[in-house]
């Protein structure tokens, strides 16, 4: 599984950071990014929480 965001969706309010700092971080341009490479399968639970909770329905999974 993967994670993307939509940049263009994005506000940067956290969420995301907050559940999964590992997977997700604030950067520079007000836009999350996304750590490289497939979610380790011991962290998509928190992930698809953080995807879950996006307020702006910014993050997509792709399986």
């Amino acid at each position: 599984m993967r994670v993307i965001v939509d940049a263009d969706m994005c506000e940067a309010n956290g969420f995301c950071e907050s559940i999964a700092p590992d997977i997700f971080v604030l950067g520079d341009e007000d836009v999350v990014q996304i750590a490289d490479g497939p979610v380790p399968p011991d962290r998509e639970i928190d992930v698809r929480a953080a995807v879950d909770q996006c307020p702006r329905a910014a993050l997509r999974i792709v399986e």
